[in-house]
């Protein structure tokens, strides 16, 4: 993780390309509140309900911003329909 040295009186975004089940997303944003920003939008492509939820109850004051909503998660948590492997393909995983 990197972020300036001090997030005190700034604004921040923190990208996520699917909003799954929402725990990476919550982790993230965990950290950047703790580095003290003062407000933080996340802003995605696609969402599942689900994780919305997730983040909704865990980070209340954060604005979601998303092209999509998706029916749902399967059963490994995958977006349905999703986009496929947008996070592996995005940072080079797999």
């Amino acid at each position: 993780m990197k972020l300036p040295a001090d997030l005190a009186e700034r604004d921040a975004i923190v990208l996520d390309p699917m909003l799954a089940t929402g725990n990476s997303s919550a982790a993230a944003i965990a950290s950047v509140k703790a580095q003290g920003a003062r407000s933080v939008i996340l802003v995605c492509l696609v969402a599942a309900p689900e994780g919305i939820e997730h983040l909704q109850a865990e980070h209340p004051d954060v604005t979601i911003v998303t092209a999509a909503v998706d029916r749902g998660l399967n059963e490994r948590g995958f977006i349905v329909p999703g986009l496929g492997d947008a996070g592996d393909r995005l940072y080079g995983t797999k």
